[in-house]
């Protein structure tokens, strides 16, 4: 029995020590918003928080999860969808397919965890989640409003597409 705190709450497990995080949280709780994409740590459709660092949760081992540490997924992100990137991203309509969105979200929520006034560099190099309907742009730009709204400084200058 493995032993996680997943969205706030104390969570039990009977897993294998090998399987990957991204299927205890699927099909162990249900937590179905995390994707499974390529299966090899590179679409980040899987990504989910561990202690607020972005984690690929596809190639992440169960036994590598300690125990006290706090994994977040799409769900326990904000319970109302109130959380700014989540507000932002209905507000400029970015996804198409929507697949990668559950990963795109958990990638740009860390990123402005840390850094709430980002660039555009630093958008590219921390939000490296692949998607096949190319709404690049657009999750730039609503990362560019979610930071806009935690920052009292205005975030930089960007063009919309």
């Amino acid at each position: 029995m493995a032993r996680l705190n997943v969205n706030g709450k104390p969570r039990e497990v009977d897993a294998e020590p090998d399987t990957p995080l991204l299927w205890v949280l699927r099909e162990q709780l249900g937590l179905t918003g995390t994707k499974y994409g390529c299966g090899i740590a590179q679409c980040g459709a899987c990504t989910v928080h561990i202690d607020g660092v972005p984690v690929r949760s596809c190639t992440r081992p169960l036994a590598s999860v300690g125990e006290g540490e706090r994994i977040v997924t799409i769900e326990g992100l904000s319970a109302d969808r109130s959380h700014p990137v989540q507000r932002a991203w209905a507000a400029l309509d970015v996804p198409q397919c929507g697949y990668c969105q559950s990963g795109m979200l958990m990638a740009a929520a860390a990123l402005l965890a840390k850094n709430q006034r980002p660039s555009d560099a630093d958008i590219d190099a921390a939000v490296t989640n692949l998607c096949r309907c190319g709404t690049y742009p657009r999750v730039r730009a609503a990362i560019h409003d979610a930071a806009a709204t935690l920052s009292p400084v205005a975030p930089p200058a960007r063009r919309r597409t």
